[in-house]
């Protein structure tokens, strides 16, 4: 049994997570650490775990063997750091860290330490988007020549961390990564940022939405969009040369929810409906998973897409003369 410390109450914590664990063989919470004591020990007794002062203490019970981290952005890099010194495996929330350089040197570290370190995108543990790979493979719409995804969420309450710039909030920290994720899953590393833009909000002084247009070496491209103060979207498209392939619910579907693939070829249309699925109880699954197999190997693309994030973030510099 894997014993798992919660390291901050976030609203993702409590909606997603720990239904999923407390779903899930093989692992438990074993105990709760928050800024707030009060919230700390409410949560714990809610789940029948142990409620403890601070992070630090977290990571000094001998109770615990990994941590769940869904902190504020800018405050991953030290608790990853402090975790994983600390001898404990850790799922963190998405981005790993908020720059290139750390999120690299933070996978070193988890190598070394021989320790699982996952950056937490649950759409990744979905069954529908290994059956687009596979339509794919089978040339269903000929030779691929473009992907485009969107993920965008409504406007945030004034007071959400996600509009707080020294918290590390903003679109392209939070929104972002779906698409740019995406396009690294079905199209492969071998990419290259051609341009991007970001719109910011001058009150909040973070950027609320953006675009970026990459292309592969064979000359596919993939253009992204994003935002945080728009209609709700999560979806992509794959078009090929005799046909085209879409995907609603790419990112956040429901545990309940039936995906369809729409493919169409010329004037003809299919639906094809799969099964439901529960990506939080499966990427939950998976961390209990790599760590009793002891498969402490970081998905590549966990520093490719932090290298895009940076690369993105100049690029729009560039382009607006701005900084988010």
């Amino acid at each position: 049994m894997i014993r798992l410390g919660l390291m901050g109450c976030a609203d993702i914590a409590l909606r997603r997570i720990l239904p999923a664990v407390a779903a899930t063989d093989g692992i438990e919470l074993a105990a709760v650490a928050s800024r707030d004591p009060d919230t700390a020990r409410f949560v714990a007794q809610c789940a029948d775990a142990e409620p403890v002062d601070d992070y630090r203490a977290l990571l000094e019970h001998p109770g615990v063997d990994a941590v769940y981290l869904p902190l504020p952005p800018v405050m991953h890099a030290e608790w990853i750091d402090r975790s994983l010194r600390a001898g404990k495996h850790v799922l963190a929330e998405k981005p790993l860290t908020i720059s290139y350089e750390t999120t690299s040197a933070m996978v070193a570290l988890a190598r070394a330490s021989r320790l699982v370190l996952r950056e937490n995108y649950m759409f990744l543990h979905h069954g529908q988007h290994q059956r687009v790979r596979e339509l794919l493979d089978e040339g269903a719409i000929g030779e691929l020549r473009s992907f485009s995804a969107s993920f965008a969420i409504p406007a945030r309450p004034p007071q959400d961390i996600r509009l707080r710039p020294e918290l590390g909030g903003g679109a392209l920290f939070d929104v972002c990564g779906y698409p740019l994720r995406a396009a690294l899953l079905l199209l492969g590393p071998d990419l290259k940022l051609l341009g991007a833009g970001l719109r910011l909000d001058p009150e909040q002084r973070v950027d609320i939405g953006g675009s970026a247009l990459l292309r592969r070496a064979d000359g596919v491209t993939a253009h992204l969009s994003f935002g945080m103060d728009h209609q709700y979207t999560s979806e992509y498209e794959l078009l090929g040369s005799t046909g085209r392939i879409r995907l609603r619910h790419a990112f956040t579907p429901p545990a309940d929810h039936r995906p369809v693939l729409s493919i169409e070829r010329g004037t003809s249309r299919e639906e094809l409906v799969l099964q439901q699925e529960d990506q939080y109880a499966a990427a939950i699954a998976a961390f209990v998973h790599d760590i009793t197999t002891e498969n402490t190997a970081v998905d590549p693309a966990t520093v490719r897409q932090a290298g895009f994030v940076a690369a993105i973030h100049r690029k729009a510099d560039r382009s607006f003369g701005c900084t988010p």
